[in-house]
């Protein structure tokens, strides 16, 4: 009967032992190991197959990701102007569209802008952006239309940065959308 606990106590003693990491990035015995190391080389890895040596390499010049379409305007004055007169919302105007538009809203510009568009957003009122945002009821955004808003979303302007890489080009749509019709009541 003395045998059986010493037993166990040094199975367990064993088994403690063998689970134990010898380094951080071993993950134990591995039933499947070329699964467990992949042939590929690691993001940062140097590999011989480039010509720079380096695995993590820029895509090749004037290549587009599939399904992205280029913008056509950039952030000077000018282009803000075409912008606004050359596109159009391709979207109607619908419920779910506007409550897409709504909570893009929240997402990308309340923290800003505000709930209301008052420009009294929470990094604003918190003291940690010094600069007030613009305030999208202001007499100048409520005279601009749902293209002027996207090309502002799409390429920045003045202290607002670019969210063209962050926002899907329909989203950006349902946001102007919502701005004229829902904050500013157009």
């Amino acid at each position: 009967m003395t045998k059986r606990p010493q037993l166990l106590i040094l199975v367990f003693c064993f088994i403690l032992a063998a689970s134990c990491d010898r380094k951080r990035n071993d993950k134990g015995y591995e039933y499947f190991p070329d699964m467990a190391h992949s042939l590929a080389y690691e993001t940062y890895q140097p590999n011989p197959n480039t010509v720079s040596g380096t695995t993590m390499i820029l895509p090749a010049p004037n290549t587009v990701p599939l399904e992205m379409v280029p913008y056509q305007y950039s952030a000077l004055p000018e282009d803000r102007d075409m912008a606004a007169a050359q596109l159009v919302n391709p979207f109607e105007l619908t419920e779910e569209g506007l409550i897409r538009g709504r909570d893009q809203y929240k997402i990308f510009c309340a923290h800003c802008h505000g709930e209301t568009g008052n420009g009294e957003g929470y990094l604003f009122t918190s003291g940690k952006y010094k600069a007030r945002p613009a305030s999208l009821l202001s007499e100048k955004m409520m005279s601009t239309n749902e293209a002027d808003i996207f090309h502002v979303i799409t390429v920045g302007y003045q202290l607002m940065g670019p969210h063209g890489h962050m926002i899907k080009p329909d989203d950006r749509w349902m946001i102007s959308m919502y701005v004229k019709k829902e904050l500013q009541k157009q």
